[in-house]
């Protein structure tokens, strides 16, 4: 029993609490597993306790990952004291409990058999964050007989390395130290033993199949003594069938803790060397925030100098002098080698799924083929360990790709990624993990570096390493199940047509007129690709029902309500009052409350599919094509029974982008419409960034994705002009034309068919033209930042933006409101639920904007042209920018205290629904 109890001890516990668990718990893992559940906290050492090593008193959840094997038992147990000398205690009592063990009941108070929410606090919270000391060591190289290689060793620091949970930390410390020092004796009684090597298990050979044969050749043992055979890993017999090199690797949990440690850290390895130096997370902005992908990279490779307190951050140049986008120039963009590089990724993701599909073989399964082994009912407590930290690591990467596209052609390599998370979803010890969330690294900060235990060893560095949670497996597989439903609507109708027809369409044959007798050849080539997305997306949602279903079976249909309250919503049919009624903010609640809200609000709400449709007259044929709410009417009727396969493939693919990419932020979002039936039709609208002249006021926009879509650009047309009077920017006339390099409007970098974006032209509208300082837009004035002639234009919009900054086309005659007050009263749909509840959160924001505008303004009349005005007198002051903030002032206030719009309905001259 002394080797059990030493291994306990050196996972923290004392002597007597080792003695008392092993003889209540004959395994030592079950006795590790009560350890840490607090079971033996009560029992304290006597003193007739005898000395079991290096740790005789130690905290239960340590903060140094890698103990230092110089320091004594005291220094051990300091490790979590704080500058008091005392103990930090544990914040959560049952922490392994937690998350392994999450099924138990709990009774409340022992009042009755009431039970808590077993459900609530670890797994689906992301506030968590946690403090770890870890240690990087110089890898030893050492030839590997059985291998016939030359190979590196894995530390301690890097088997242990992100891993911010103190049990998980015990387990992981103890299995490495049993397997990489000390012998294995006999289990016969012989008195024979073999001593254990770190390069036995720990060796990370060329190939993970190599480092298998390996395994197979040294773990089946025969003893010198006796002739019996025994494991190398778990040091107990083994029976003639597990002999084989098919089954003995199978044998017992601490082979598999082994080789999923290994395999895993070689699957990582090898996919950071080929995701480049930022992992497979592009640096851009998502929802208004950057994704913390060097910071994640940081962690996992990435060489940190000494003098670096923290992750590094993008390089911050000096600041550049302001210039509108006037005339870019012809920019053309380089596409050479693209082939060439999508087959190097091809390779790449073909090697990564087969490492993937290797490993996967040892994962813990019940449904194995010829049924389970003994490692799969009892998985090694490690085993979970390595899967949140490293596989996690990989998975969240490839699962917060944007592109469905990217993924439907990289499919060999995510279709292995969906078998590992059905294999996990469906073990009752793992299962939990999928609704976990992630542990990334937030900040890293150097320690100390030291020499190893031996003086001629290599330098040791200690970093302080603060983890935070992020979204888990499930609620990031949420994320491409939207886009895979958006792309799906976008490709049945296309691809039903095809197979009730093969003829091609009069438009069809129109579109392929050119291509010189190859334009049948041309369609089945696209409808191949429909049909390949199409499928991948059925996919997705198949491994996402499989999950939850497993989940159901092994978890309970209360974990699996838990997990789904907690992930991103579909999106929907729009609502008329736009989330509205969902939406609570009270006078005492602070900005900061106020803007969380509204961003949770408006992330829920950014694309909806709705009815853009105008009710046909009743003596309508039936066959008749409908009309629509919308500038582009005649040409979406023109295409109503139209068929283009190449056009329906990249509609598809824009839709699965937009569901889950629109910028949203309490400073300007982004919102879209699109017709529930006619995906083709779609009605943007944007908030105005905040420091601009725009910033009081949402812009409408009406866009179609014409019969060439994506060879050409979208259709855009700018909605908010007062009626065809107002011309808000250089950029946007009155008639409303939207003057944009990729629209063709405007010189500079144009669209690229096949790559660019709706996603692009929208935010390029947000960013460029919306922008703070519009006078520079114009050909020619770009160098005039801060001039009198720029201020006195921005002045001239503000004014504009608060008489009719928000006027929205309502009705198919393409009538316009008047004024910003008018639309407050009659907003148009389908953004009605949208604009009142945009002002009603940012009404006290919006009304101390309007004192910073009239403070700034120049007391001059609104010119409706800016640009034609440049240069001319005014034609004479004017009150009204003082009488219409004072009236949207009165309008707002009711507006934000939940009243009527309809009292300033007689000061206004109109009348207006109640909100």
């Amino acid at each position: 029993m002394n080797r059990e109890v030493r291994q306990l001890v050196e996972m923290g516990a004392t002597p007597a609490q080792a003695r008392a668990a092993l003889r209540q718990y004959k395994d030592v893992e079950q006795a590790a597993e009560r350890f840490f559940e607090g079971a033996f906290d009560h029992i304290t050492d006597g003193s007739d306790d005898e000395d079991m090593g290096s740790t005789s008193k130690s905290v239960r959840k340590a903060q140094v990952v890698t103990p230092d094997p110089e320091d004594d038992g005291d220094d051990a147990a300091g490790m979590a004291e704080d500058s008091d000398g005392e103990i930090e205690e544990d914040d959560d009592e049952n922490e392994y409990m937690d998350y392994d063990s999450d099924y138990e009941v709990k009774v409340d108070n022992g009042r009755g058999n009431a039970t808590a929410d077993p459900y609530a606090g670890i797994f689906f919270s992301k506030d968590r964050r946690e403090e770890v000391i870890e240690v990087e060591e110089e890898p030893e190289t050492v030839f590997v007989p059985d291998a016939n290689e030359q190979a590196k060793l894995l530390t301690q620091g890097q088997w242990m390395k992100g891993c911010p949970e103190g049990g998980e930390q015990s387990f992981l410390f103890g299995l490495y130290s049993e397997l990489s020092e000390g012998s294995c004796s006999c289990p016969h009684g012989c008195g024979k033993s073999v001593r254990r090597n770190k390069r036995d298990f720990f060796a990370i050979c060329a190939e993970f199949s190599t480092y298998i044969t390996h395994l197979q050749k040294i773990v089946p043992r025969k003893c010198e003594g006796c002739g019996k055979h025994f494991c190398f890993a778990c040091g107990e017999s083994m029976t003639q069938n597990q002999l084989d090199e098919n089954e003995c690797l199978f044998h017992c949990a601490n082979l598999q803790g082994a080789i999923l440690g290994v395999g895993l850290t070689m699957l990582e390895k090898y996919f950071l060397e080929e995701s480049g130096p930022a992992g497979d997370v592009p640096d851009k902005p998502i929802n208004g925030k950057r994704r913390k992908a060097p910071a994640v990279q940081a962690h996992h490779g990435a060489d940190i100098d000494d003098d670096d307190d923290s992750y590094p951050l993008p390089s911050m140049k000096g600041k550049k002098a302001k210039l509108g986008i006037g005339y870019a120039g012809e920019i053309r963009e380089d596409n050479t080698g693209q082939l060439e590089a999508q087959a190097i990724q091809k390779a790449k993701d073909q090697k990564l799924s087969a490492l993937l599909a290797s490993i996967r073989v040892y994962l813990p399964s019940l449904h194995r083929e010829g049924g389970g082994k003994p490692s799969d009912y009892l998985p090694h407590p490690t085993t979970l360990a390595h899967l949140r930290r490293r596989f996690n690591y990989v998975s969240s990467q490839l699962l917060r790709n944007d592109s469905l596209v990217d993924m439907s052609e990289r499919s060999v390599l995510y279709f292995e990624l969906f078998e590992w998370m059905e294999t996990i979803s469906c073990h009752e010890a793992l299962a939990s993990m999928m609704a976990m969330p992630i542990m990334v690294v937030s900040s890293v900060k150097n320690a100390i570096t030291r020499r190893s235990s031996s003086r001629t060893g290599p330098q040791v560095r200690e970093r302080t390493i603060i983890y935070e949670g992020s979204s888990g497996p499930r609620e990031l597989l949420e994320a491409i199940v939207i886009q895979a439903q958006a792309a799906i609507k976008g490709l049945e109708p296309s691809i039903a047509a095809q197979n009730a027809d093969g003829e091609m369409t009069e438009e069809q044959k129109r579109m392929t007129q050119d291509d010189k007798g190859k334009g049948k050849q041309v369609n089945k080539v696209v409808l191949e690709e429909n049909v390949k997305l199409l499928e991948f997306c059925k996919r997705i949602l198949a491994n996402a029902k499989a999950i939850d279903r497993a989940l159901v079976q092994t978890k309970g249909t209360a974990f699996v309500e838990r997990l789904h309250a907690s992930l991103p919503k579909i999106p929907g049919t729009s609502s008329s009052n736009g989330g509205a009624a969902e939406v609570q903010v009270g006078v005492e609640d602070s900005e900061e409350e106020v803007q969380r809200v509204y961003v949770d609000w408006a992330n829920r709400v950014r694309f909806e599919y709705c009815d853009l449709t105008v009710p046909q007259a009743e003596d309508a044929a039936e066959d008749e094509a409908l009309h629509y709410k919308f500038y582009y009417n005649a040409e979406a009727r023109m295409l109503a029974n139209s068929d283009i396969p190449k056009r329906s493939l990249a509609i598809a693919k824009e839709l699965a982008v937009l569901t889950t990419n629109l910028p949203v932020a309490w400073s300007s979002s982004i919102f879209l419409r699109v017709d529930e039936t006619r995906v083709d039709v779609i009605k943007a609208l944007i908030t105005g960034p905040e420091g601009t002249p725009y910033s009081l006021a949402s812009y409408l926009f009406d866009i179609f994705l014409g019969p060439s879509y994506n060879q050409t650009p979208p259709s855009v047309k700018y909605m908010t002009t007062n009626g065809g009077k107002f011309r808000f920017n250089p950029n946007l006339y009155a008639d409303g034309k939207v003057c944009l390099s990729l629209l063709g409007t405007w010189q500079g970098p144009g669209w690229v068919a096949g790559r660019s974006t709706l996603l692009q032209v929208l935010i390029s509208i947000q960013s460029m033209i919306l922008c703070d300082e519009p006078y520079l837009n114009e050909p020619g004035w770009a160098d005039c930042a801060g001039t009198p002639q720029s201020k006195q234009y921005s002045a001239n919009v503000r004014r504009m933006v608060v008489r009719t900054a928000v006027s929205f086309l309502s009705v198919v005659e393409a009538m316009y409101r008047w004024q910003m007050l008018g639309n407050l009263k009659n907003p148009p749909e389908p953004f009605e639920g949208v604009i009142r509840t945009h002002f009603r959160l940012k009404a006290r924001s919006i009304m101390k904007q309007l004192d910073d505008w009239l403070a700034l303004d120049d007391g001059r009349a609104i010119q409706s042209d800016g640009m034609a005005a440049r240069g001319q007198a005014a034609v004479g002051s004017s009150q009204g920018l003082l009488n219409d903030v004072s009236e949207l002032k009165g309008i707002l206030q009711r507006l934000s205290e939940g009243g009527s719009v309809d009292g300033a309905s007689a000061v206004a001259g109109g009348s207006g629904p109640t909100l």
